[in-house]
């Protein structure tokens, strides 16, 4: 049974990888950071990015033949040490025992100032921290691992039977619990998890390296989205919201990814949002 590492096991995305990976019968060994999952049929290993050198010997001791990579922070103080550095760590560990590295990235490594959409020889060109960090990440990555696959991929939800947390803050506005503007101007191709987790587990086992963008069919604004998930959860639209984004902070808008290159690769379906959740 060949061995598989996914590093952010208990995240979102984590989960549905892990849970994908066992119905393979991978041997699973995942990672954590605080609380310890009770997945009794995975391995769980304790891990914190900020540590460097303990990543790099964790993937190291594991040896496995496969690292999917997810593990990542989004804001705050430790963004670039765990988004970038981090990662670093971890493609260091997988040359080092010669494992099949799958490292997950964002569409917001780019500005989001083109029209059209985003192909893979675009230049990163990121506006936040989060994009920046990264983008850091793939550079380090790529120079650490060259054979390692680096996925770009978009927002990730999960449908009726597995919503997210773009999915539940959408119902929280339309059922009057919380309030926010949804921008009509930010572009993305929202992919459903399992959909994504298929398709990074095809890639673990795939001679393909270099950035890859795996994202979902459609392009819709951050408030079509909105409207999209509360229309499939059978909740009243008419609450939402929707307008341009602000001029500050910068936001990344068309972040719209072509994955055209992924559909002609992937067995797995790269659905578009409309079709995961009835609305064509």
């Amino acid at each position: 049974m060949r061995r598989i590492l996914i590093t952010g096991g208990t995240g979102y995305l984590g989960t549905m990888l892990v849970a994908q990976a066992l119905a393979q019968e991978w041997d699973v060994v995942a990672t954590y950071h605080t609380h310890l999952p009770q997945e009794p049929h995975a391995c769980w290993e304790s891990l914190d990015l900020r540590d460097a050198a303990a990543a790099e010997a964790l993937v190291t001791q594991l040896a496995p033949a496969v690292v999917i990579h997810t593990a990542y922070r989004q804001d705050g103080p430790d963004v670039m040490a765990i988004t970038a550095t981090g990662a670093a760590a971890v493609a260091r560990g997988a040359r080092a025992v010669q494992a099949r590295l799958v490292h997950l990235s964002s569409d917001v490594v780019f500005d989001g100032e083109r029209a059209g959409r985003y192909v893979e020889t675009d230049p990163p060109q990121p506006v936040t921290a989060y994009g920046t960090a990264k983008a850091t990440a793939e550079r380090l990555v790529a120079g650490i691992h060259p054979a390692a696959v680096i996925v770009r991929t978009s927002l990730i939800y999960g449908g009726p039977r597995r919503p997210g947390k773009h999915e539940l803050f959408a119902l929280d506005v339309a059922d009057g619990r919380a309030d926010a503007l949804f921008f009509t101007d930010e572009l993305r191709c929202p992919i459903e998890v399992g959909d994504l987790a298929a398709a990074l587990l095809e890639l673990a086992l795939l001679d393909r390296s270099g950035v890859l963008h795996v994202a979902g069919a459609d392009v819709v604004s951050r408030y079509e989205f909105a409207c999209l998930v509360a229309r499939a959860f059978a909740h009243d639209p008419s609450r939402l919201r929707g307008g341009p984004s602000p001029a500050a902070p910068r936001r990344p808008r068309n972040c719209a990814l072509d994955s055209s290159m992924a559909r002609a690769l992937l067995s797995t379906r790269l659905r578009g949002v409309r079709e995961v959740l009835g609305q064509e």
